[in-house]
């Protein structure tokens, strides 16, 4: 069964940092693009950052560069995302997702992903 686990998440106050870790089960994350995405209360969800099959492509929403990081360690079939400087409004549950590596997965599309973790709650406050 393909699976994704994400983990990490937890209470933060603003200004702190977490890294969320991205596990996949059943199958191996070499040839797939992983995405992270974020639901908040009563918003659509939306991407976060996304990172290729080998890690030498990254994107970043706007509202998370300079402050987020990507990476990815096949060898332990995991991604991370660190996130540093957290505010208020990053507050949400936290998904990655994983996409095939010939896949718009770089536009950060939903649709594009196939395969979800059950996600993670985020929450920033003081």
């Amino acid at each position: 069964q393909l699976q994704l686990v994400e983990s990490g998440g937890g209470l933060v106050q603003p200004g702190g940092s977490l890294r969320l870790s991205c596990a996949a089960s059943g199958f191996t994350l070499d040839y797939f693009a992983i995405g992270w995405f974020r639901q908040a209360p009563g918003k659509e969800r939306e991407g976060v950052s996304c990172i290729s099959s080998t890690g030498d492509v990254i994107n970043f929403a706007d509202s998370v560069k300079g402050r987020f990081t990507i990476s990815r360690d096949n060898a332990k079939n995991t991604v991370y995302l660190q996130m540093n400087s957290l505010l208020p409004e990053d507050t949400a549950v936290y998904y990655c997702a994983a996409a095939s590596a010939t896949s718009n997965w770089y536009y950060l599309l939903s649709s594009e992903y196939a395969v979800w973790g059950q996600g993670t709650q985020v929450t920033v406050s003081s």
